[in-house]
């Protein structure tokens, strides 16, 4: 029998900080520079994405705040796009663009380069979903119920990510602390099954639960939607703000039909004040049939907490002040000018002019700002709100088009 040194299996701060969490070649590498005397090399090293998952045009990098204190008392530079950008991988040029430049002494952080694009890339795949669900559903309420498919050590970060691309809150009681919200949230299931009647979970529910909490009547655990809806929106009247339908697939059918039919039946009773609100399986694809036959709040889970990562990869563009680069990457230290307009990106070498937009005329300003400097982290980490809000107000220069992707 395995005696286990761990109650679960995760990496404590101190793990990832010093490098524990890394491929065994990078501690491989460091041990033969240091061999051959090679420990002092200065190197430029930057991260770039070559594509997105399933055809994504642009993506939202996140986990920004992490990498920062990744790289706290490691003596390096790092500039980075600020945290919830909008980017698309190549420029207006067809260049890939650096979303982070690391600058230092290559032995001082290589073991912390597989630890630094997992907290990119499973972060930032996240706000990237999140993100794509919110160009979907325009201004309905969207929460984020998908932690239970995760591992609870990770409850945090996905809910902070799903909140940072667009999410209206979470269900998780750590992740709101992280986000600084009330957790948000009907009932589940089992409420109702344990006390065996659909009608005194709902009363009690609207007894118990404090006032500021919306009384959401979830409306398919044993009969048919319509008639359940009807049956809480009798029960608590006023009191009731909306029903959940978490129709199994199974069952459903016809979802946008079977919206539009509790819609009708509530409203010609009055209860036009009830919001439907629908959980179950959703994505950017499934919400916009749903939304147009009547939902008004969505709960959106596995598909947003397993989004594919973004496929980020970090690669050194110079040593010792020379060129160096692998094949089907560009050489040299660039810096990445953005337009203030359009939000395209134009890459340049270092040391080059700024130029204007090709795309809209538009002026430019640098995309990437410092972020740590001497291993001091140098800028303040900005809350979540403030990035949601960044996000949110990119999102009107990027579009989707769901027929053409995959």
């Amino acid at each position: 029998m395995i005696e286990m040194s761990k109650k679960f299996h995760i990496s404590s701060e101190e793990d990832i900080k010093s490098g524990k969490t890394t491929d065994v070649y990078f501690s491989r590498t460091e041990r033969i520079l240091e061999a051959e005397g090679e420990s002092d090399r200065e190197v430029v090293a930057e991260v770039t994405s070559g594509s997105l998952p399933n055809g994504w045009p642009w993506g939202v990098l996140s986990g920004v705040d992490e990498v920062a204190n990744l790289f706290e008392d490691v003596p390096v530079n790092v500039w980075t796009f600020p945290e919830g950008t909008i980017f698309r991988p190549y420029d207006v040029n067809g260049y890939r663009v650096p979303l982070m430049i690391i600058e230092g002494k290559y032995q001082n952080f290589l073991s912390l380069e597989t630890p630094m694009l997992g907290l990119l890339c499973h972060s930032s795949g996240i706000s990237t979903k999140s993100a794509r669900v919110r160009k979907v559903a325009g201004d309905k309420n969207i929460l984020a119920f998908g932690i239970r498919r995760m591992h609870p050590a990770l409850a945090p970060m996905l809910d902070r990510a799903a909140f940072i691309g667009g999410f209206d809150g979470v269900s998780s009681l750590a992740g709101a602390e992280e986000i600084d919200r009330d957790p948000m949230g009907t009932m589940p299931h089992s409420l109702i099954i344990v006390l065996r009647d659909q009608i005194k979970a709902w009363k009690a529910f609207d007894k118990h639960i404090p006032e500021d909490v919306p009384r959401i009547a979830l409306v398919d655990t044993y009969s048919d939607e319509k008639m359940e809806s009807i049956k809480a929106s009798e029960s608590l009247k006023e009191r009731l703000d909306g029903v959940r339908l978490d129709t199994p697939s199974s069952r459903r059918g016809d979802f946008a039909e079977l919206i539009r039919e509790v819609r009708w039946e509530l409203d010609i009773r009055g209860f036009e004040h009830v919001d439907i609100v629908v959980s179950g399986g959703l994505d950017e694809y499934s919400i916009p049939a749903l939304k147009e036959a009547g939902a008004e709040s969505f709960g959106v889970g596995t598909s947003v907490t397993n989004a594919p990562v973004l496929d980020l990869s970090m690669d050194i563009v110079e040593v010792d002040g020379e060129l160096a680069a692998k094949r089907g990457k560009l050489g040299g230290k660039k810096k990445t000018w953005r337009c203030e307009k359009c939000l395209e990106n134009i890459v340049k070498p270092a040391d080059g002019d700024r130029p204007n937009c090709p795309i809209c005329g538009g002026e430019t300003g640098p995309g990437l700002e410092l972020l740590v400097e001497g291993g001091e982290i140098v800028k303040d980490m900005p809350a979540p709100e403030v990035i949601r809000d960044r996000v949110l107000n990119q999102l009107e220069n990027f579009e989707l088009d769901l027929d053409d992707e995959g």
